[in-house]
């Protein structure tokens, strides 16, 4: 079973820029699709953005794309979110999170998940 720790994330201004980590361990890395959700305060988590368990393929939300990029390190057991012209309304803890399952932008699909960090982008 794998478990994941997100680090990262802070306080920034709009427009600037963020990476956000996501480290595993006590699983076979090389097998999980991975993704980043976040959530706002109040509302509903939402998909940002995932990796196959390859990285051969990624995906976005429509929001994100273009200012952020998800990778990752098989090498490191890490999975990366940088985040390009951040806006204040993406001020959310975001979490990351594993499946074994299929790359997905359901969060349903995701059986293990991180702790969350927290960004905070202010105008």
């Amino acid at each position: 079973q794998v478990q994941l720790v997100e680090s990262g994330g802070g306080l920034v201004q709009a427009g600037t820029s963020l990476r956000l980590s996501c480290a595993a361990s006590g699983g076979t890395f090389s097998r999980y699709g991975l993704g980043w959700f976040r959530q706002a305060p109040g509302k509903e988590r939402e998909f940002v953005a995932a990796i196959s368990a390859t990285g051969a393929s990624t995906y976005y939300a429509e929001s994100v794309k273009g200012r952020f990029t998800i990778s990752r390190d098989n090498a490191k057991d890490t999975v990366y979110l940088q985040m390009n012209s951040l806006k204040p309304e993406e001020t959310a803890d975001y979490y990351c999170a594993a499946t074994l399952v299929t790359t997905s932008r359901n969060s349903r699909a995701y059986a293990y998940w991180g702790q969350g960090t927290q960004v905070t982008v202010s105008t």
